[in-house]
């Protein structure tokens, strides 16, 4: 006969726990009421390492450069060539270059980092609706459709920031509500009625631009998104399979997928700056 105490123990020893990858990111912690995920975790710790890798090449410049500035000074003067093809200057390539370089070198840390041993994988069981869950200390901060979504915000408002600096707010604010149009009918009509045909139009085409750039937010955030968290996805089923030999190549195809991906983001965030940055007229 099964003593109850005995009874409860294999239970237990049979109770299974739940991992699996989730569309949100999992708090860890909470300071008052306000939550930390292990996303938000995983994204400090990437801009802790930017920052020190940034101050630490900063201190140790040098006029001949050599080790971690000379391939640091090579990797720079690779991206503003490929910059210069989309500014048309290299004056404009050097003034978004930080910001741009900023977005990149973040991103692609942090779609890295998801792939590296322990992140996912080292955690805590907690229990949830009478399941145990498994919920991981670290988890890479571009599978947070959170922090793909700031990250655009940013980049998209920046953008729109800096264009009315360039090209001042009354031409800019006429490319989304195009007032000047027609304040322009009543001066053209008589000599070119055609205006009142093509100016109101050329005022809806602004406000199609206003929609455009909430999809910009959306087509940056998605994209980086999607691609990461399906990477971590499939890299999870794979090693399910196989913990060995199996997830290798996959694991060499999300480090490329993480490269081009923010790759793409810089160089539409690089885009956005140059369009919003240039007068209509050019």
């Amino acid at each position: 006969m099964v003593h109850a105490a005995e009874q409860v123990n294999i239970n237990e020893t049979h109770e299974e726990i739940i991992h699996e990858n989730t569309l949100f990111a999992e708090p860890v912690a909470h300071v008052g009421n306000f939550p930390i995920t292990n996303s938000m975790l995983n994204a400090w710790l990437v801009l802790v390492i930017v920052i020190i890798l940034a101050i630490a090449i900063r201190k140790n410049l040098k006029a001949v450069p050599r080790g971690l500035q000379n391939g640091m000074e090579m990797i720079i003067e690779g991206f503003l060539g490929i910059f210069d093809s989309v500014t048309g200057s290299r004056k404009k390539s050097l003034q978004f270059a930080p910001l741009v370089l900023a977005f990149f070198f973040f991103i692609l840390l942090n779609n890295w980092s998801g792939i590296l041993p322990g992140v996912g994988s080292i955690g805590q069981v907690v229990a949830h609706g009478g399941e145990k869950i498994f919920v991981p200390y670290f988890r890479g901060g571009t599978a947070d459709l959170n922090t793909t979504l700031a990250l655009a915000t940013i980049g998209v408002v920046i953008s729109h920031i800096l264009g009315i600096i360039a090209v001042g707010w009354w031409h800019y604010l006429n490319k989304f509500i195009n007032i000047k149009a027609f304040i322009e009918i009543p001066k053209k009509v008589i000599k070119d009625p055609t205006v009142l045909l093509v100016n109101p139009i050329k005022a809806f085409v602004g406000l199609i631009e206003i929609i455009g750039e909430a999809a910009k937010v959306a087509s940056l955030s998605f994209r980086l998104f999607g691609n990461v968290f399906a990477g971590e996805v499939l890299l999870a089923s794979m090693s399910a399979i196989l913990a060995w030999g199996v997830p290798i190549p996959f694991l060499f195809l999300e480090i490329l997928v993480g490269l081009i991906q923010a790759l793409i983001f810089a160089m539409l965030i690089l885009t956005y700056l140059t369009i919003n940055t240039t007068a209509e007229e050019h």
